[in-house]
């Protein structure tokens, strides 16, 4: 079951982080939920780092972390998709 839960925190940090990134981003939905459940991993490890990863109720500091992680991620695989389509396009125009 924790797989399921994966993909679903993900999915939704991936929608998210592609919401408050500017512009149009192109990356498919697939890239954009691995993007979100690899923020969702960064920032639990960030926040086990630091030490805030447990606490008290809801853990809005972990959250905070996997979020601006997730932005991160997401904006460099819907780059990194963009300069490889970018690159195929222009190969087929030759």
């Amino acid at each position: 079951m924790g797989w399921l839960w994966a993909i679903i925190v993900g999915f939704v940090l991936g929608l998210i982080a592609k919401a408050v990134i500017p512009g149009k981003q192109h990356s498919p939905l697939w890239l954009t939920t691995i993007g979100g459940i690899l923020g969702a991993i960064a920032g639990n490890a960030i926040a086990a780092a630091l030490g805030v990863a447990e606490t008290r109720g809801i853990d809005w500091s972990r959250h905070a972390f996997q979020l601006v992680a997730a932005i991160i991620i997401v904006a460099l695989f819907d780059a990194l998709y963009m300069a490889t389509i970018g690159k195929r396009k222009q190969q087929q125009r030759v």
